[in-house]
């Protein structure tokens, strides 16, 4: 019998829209239930590629006598994080400052104002892993709930003020001295430094297992280097996005990019493949190739894009969410093969795949004989321990692809979750300029386009709000900062590759909307919800940079862009502000504080204002911004020229299609080619 998550439109909702368990969905039904019931509510928040979220649903959710005593107790809700990340940032930084640790499944419980009394993650159905049964806290809340309310009260109230303590810092937190001395070439190479302290040095990667993309730290370390020429910092980069390329976290067959890796060799991956990485990794990897012309960063590129088009972008450009990890139960059973699979495909060319994959009989992950691909050493490598040339082994890769491709197309599929998010579309939007820029192949500007027009035609109201999700033609839930943040990050982009002035006039008017009612002007951030937004406990403000860039700091990474394009000084102030609030956070933290690194970078090496004016400016744009010139502006003129200062009045006074060098709307005297231009920025002209 279905519960009402069957009215839903998530997959992850849906998932268990059969269990026993009487499952609501966020909403005032519920909420309202609560409170005239006075029943405490239980929170359990996932998503659908989560694998232990599906391990939790089938130990407990789908038990019949564990549902009956949750139906009893509580108000169960189901909350799906990618829907509603606000309810999820709240209610894990509860979970975090009761346990210390958060994860997925995110089970906290509330009373019924909505206050976090007590949670955790992954519970057992019996006792194990020092933890205790999912049934045994159900029992130990209930008893709590009928024999100690008063102190639950107090625990909750408690808690919901460390939260509201914990949002309440801001820009006047840095002292005038702290603000003075952070925009320093000094502190950049401390960044440096302090990111090497936890770098590996053999499997590349920053921290220890599990590991995860740090996709801003790597464009950190590749700007430093084109910046001082410090080589140890390009080849961190470097040798973090090779060890990934070889390892099991990179589809070795299909293309694309696991969530992170298990192990610190990036060998064992959770198998669950999400939009908001593979978009950032190709972002990556465009400011990696245009620094070292490498093939291998460019056929990675295509492959990522080419996965997202194949399994992640539906008919009409819009883009989904993830794929599960799992597939007829097993996690990672899509992707992995067993040594008798190969030899009957491959013939006598398998001996040469299993040692190329590390492929072997009694396999090399989990029981069942069965392997994941990947590259123990490099391809390179390989090739010359093998008496092959980089191009006979590239040649025998693909006709190998093409083989086994069409079998593991065969096999039962993991759940797609075809909802498509604002945020996470707009990532993969701007990761598309991106290869655009780095590439140059015009099918890529073709995606981007009609993904923005996708978005802008769906999930935009009549007015300047957005939405955040769309799936089978509705639309739900107000925008979020990191949507709207996202957004005027791709429309930047847009601008840059495209010549369209139009797009960063829509930028303009997305920051005044935000500033309107999202801002905190107290503290000089931006919260993460509307100010209008009544089912929340608290609004939050985010700044950590996690496996997606907080939305704080792609604001301010914005607010300093456009406070260029249109001379706009308390845009600058504001940016400025928002990075010295987080003082020396950044320079101690890098890792967690990567986006805000980038613009930190920004503000001490200045920013390169490039004008292209003339008939031919399209063409000479698109041969600029195949360069590595990471920290620039662009503009050509066109129609808005009085909109924007670096523009205005400037007109080639030779006939000749002519680029401007400036920095504060100064500029060297134009030259008419792109190797010229090239000269200026090296100070050779």
């Amino acid at each position: 019998m279905a519960n009402r998550l069957l009215q839903e439109t998530s997959p992850y909702l849906l998932q268990h829209a059969h269990n026993p368990v009487n499952w609501y969905a966020w909403g005032e039904e519920a909420l309202l239930k609560a409170k005239a019931e006075d029943k405490p509510i239980l929170v359990s928040i996932g998503y659908a590629a989560c694998h232990w979220c599906h391990v939790m649903e089938r130990e407990s959710f789908e038990n019949e006598e564990t549902a009956a005593m949750m139906n009893r107790i509580f108000v169960n809700i189901k909350i799906d994080r990618e829907e509603r990340p606000d309810l999820d940032h709240i209610y894990m930084d509860a979970v975090q400052a009761m346990t210390g640790s958060g994860g997925w499944p995110l089970n906290v419980f509330l009373t019924p104002d909505l206050k976090p009394f007590y949670g955790g993650t992954y519970f057992p159905p019996v006792r194990a892993f020092n933890r205790s049964s999912w049934r045994e806290t159900l029992a130990g809340i209930e008893e709590a709930w009928n024999q100690r309310r008063d102190e639950i009260e107090a625990q909750s109230e408690n808690l919901t003020a460390h939260l509201a303590n914990a949002n309440s810092f801001g820009i006047n937190r840095a002292t005038d001295e702290e603000k003075a001395g952070l925009f320093t070439t000094g502190n950049l190479q401390q960044m440096v430094e302090n990111i090497q302290t936890t770098y590996d040095a053999e499997w590349g990667g920053f921290g220890k297992a599990p590991k995860f993309p740090q996709t801003y730290t790597i464009r950190f370390l590749l700007r430093q280097y084109h910046f001082t020429g410090n080589e140890s910092a390009a080849q961190q980069a470097l040798n973090t996005l090779d060890k990934m390329i070889q390892g099991g976290i990179y589809d070795q067959l299909g293309g694309g990019f696991a969530r992170y890796s298990t192990d610190k060799e990036w060998f064992a991956p959770h198998f669950e493949k999400m939009l908001y990485d593979n978009a950032l990794l190709v972002g990556a990897l465009a400011e990696a190739y245009q620094l070292t012309q490498e093939p291998l960063y460019k056929a990675v590129i295509e492959e990522t894009l080419a996965f997202t088009e194949r399994e992640l972008m539906s008919p009409d450009f819009g883009f989904y969410s993830a794929l599960d990890a799992d597939s007829e139960g097993v996690e990672g059973l899509f992707y992995t093969w067993q040594k008798a699979e190969i030899d009957a495909l491959l013939g006598e060319d398998a001996p040469l795949f299993c040692a190329l994959y590390n492929v072997t009989e009694e396999g090399n992950w989990h029981e069942g004989h069965t392997n994941i691909l990947w590259l123990p050493e490099s391809l390179a490598e390989f090739a010359r321990n093998s008496g092959l040339t980089e191009r006979e082994l590239a040649d025998k890769i693909q006709q190998w692809k093409q083989l086994l491709m069409p079998v593991r197309s065969q096999r039962i599929r993991p759940l797609l979750d075809d909802k498509i998010l604002l945020g996470w579309n707009l990532l993969m939007n701007t990761a598309y300029c991106e290869a655009f820029s780095a590439l140059g192949n015009p099918h890529y500007l073709e995606v981007a386009e009609k993904n923005i027009r996708f978005l802008e035609t769906h999930l935009k109201t009549v007015t300047t709000e957005w939405k955040h999700t769309w799936k089978d033609g509705q639309v739900k839930f107000p925008a979020f900062l990191d949507d709207y943040s996202y957004l005027v990050q791709a429309y930047l982009k847009l601008q840059e590759v495209t010549g369209d002035a139009d797009y960063l006039l829509k930028a303009k008017e997305v920051v005044e909307y935000l500033e309107e009612h999202f801002g905190d002007e107290e503290g000089g951030y931006f919260m993460f919800t509307h100010r209008d937004q009544q089912d929340i406990v608290l609004r939050k403000k985010e700044v950590y940079d996690g496996a997606t860039p907080s939305g704080n700091a792609i604001m301010a990474n914005n607010l300093y862009y456009l406070s260029i394009i249109f001379d706009n000084r308390n845009w600058q102030v504001r940016a400025e502000k928002m990075i010295s609030g987080l003082g020396q956070a950044i320079v101690r933290y890098p890792t967690s504080f990567g986006c805000w690194a980038l613009l930190l970078q920004a503000v001490v090496e200045g920013v390169h204002e490039v004008a292209v004016v003339g008939e031919n400016a399209a063409a000479i744009i698109n041969e600029l911004i195949t360069h590595y010139i990471p920290v620039k502006i662009i503009q050509r003129s066109g129609g808005s020229d009085q909109f924007f200062p670096l523009l205005e009045n400037r007109k080639s006074g030779t006939g000749q299609t002519q680029i401007f060098l400036c920095k504060n709307y100064s500029c060297q005297r134009p030259v008419t080619s792109v190797k010229d231009f090239l000269g200026l920025l090296r100070g050779e002209l």
